[in-house]
């Protein structure tokens, strides 16, 4: 794609033929807070390296889509206090701007895509907000697994979403949910939803030859890949349930709404958790992350 800038590292991988790991940015700008960001976000890319893949984390910066960043230039985006939360509808504006910002679910697995990435690890997919029938808050990050060939791999839906109705909107667009390891579907923070997810495979490589497989059958669809977050870190469901509760009543008291929501949504929760959420979201980040560059070894291996 004209106007994507790689980095050294990534460009040469994928020249090579060798396994590459998306990451994307608004976990650093808008999810975790600093200066932990910067040093969370060298650690996933380690996490990646140390699993045999090269890692690209994506952002924009100062209007150009960015395909791995360099050390300054993470440690820039990490430091900024106005980045802006980017996904698919800003992408035009923001390069036409030049607008530096952090790329959601959706922008990042379209930049991925457009990159030659297949591969693409995150923390927690957007969904179907509680209360969407009233206001249709729903994330593009489903209208993105529907259309753009990327596969995501994540600790499930955000636990603040409403989970029945996402995954009933992933499977009415067509996205196989995968569940890695289990047979219900994770809520991010906690390892259990009492949901069950429609799918299971056990291994990267047996990810990998189902990734394949629909490619080549000419399937066009993300694949959402649901990796429950580590036992020894996930949170209590029947407390988490509690305590996002209050969370949402907390933001209709103060009128949040649209990007606003999720960010502080998350503040609340990890607030109302003494930390030990924001614990859970930097562990399961990296259980993904892992995760994410075994798959990709795995598919540059039958490749």
């Amino acid at each position: 794609m004209t106007g994507l800038i790689f980095s050294e590292e990534v460009e040469t991988a994928l020249s090579d033929g060798r396994p590459v790991v998306a990451l994307e940015s608004t976990i650093l700008t808008h999810g975790l807070p600093q200066p932990e960001n910067l040093h969370i976000g060298r650690e996933i890319e380690a996490e990646i390296r140390d699993a045999g893949a090269v890692p690209a984390t994506i952002a924009v910066l100062d209007g150009t889509p960015r395909i791995g960043l360099s050390a300054p230039d993470l440690v820039r985006l990490c430091a900024m206090e106005d980045a802006v939360k980017l996904s698919r509808r800003d992408l035009g504006v923001a390069l036409s701007k030049g607008w530096t910002g952090g790329t959601t679910v959706a922008a990042t697995m379209i930049l991925a895509a457009k990159a030659g990435i297949e591969v693409f690890a995150t923390g927690g997919i957007g969904g179907v907000h509680r209360g969407a029938e009233l206001d249709f808050d729903i994330s593009a990050d489903l209208d993105e697994l529907a259309r753009t060939p990327v596969m995501v791999i994540s600790a499930g839906a955000k636990s603040i979403l409403d989970l029945p109705k996402t995954l009933e909107v992933l499977e009415t667009k067509g996205v196989p949910v995968i569940g890695y390891g289990t047979d219900e579907f994770p809520a991010f923070f906690c390892r259990a939803s009492g949901l069950r997810v429609p799918l299971r495979l056990d291994s990267p490589e047996e990810i990998a030859a189902a990734w394949r497989a629909g490619r080549d059958l000419g399937l066009d669809t993300g694949m959402l890949i649901a990796n429950p977050v580590p036992e020894e870190h996930a949170l209590d469901r029947a407390t988490m349930e509690r305590i996002i509760d209050d969370a949402l009543f907390e933001v209709k008291r103060t009128g949040a709404s649209g990007k606003q929501v999720t960010p502080y949504l998350l503040a609340q929760i990890r607030t109302a958790t003494g930390g030990a959420s924001l614990t859970a979201n930097i562990e399961l980040v990296r259980a993904n992350a892992r995760l994410g560059a075994g798959i990709a070894v795995a598919l540059s291996r039958s490749a």
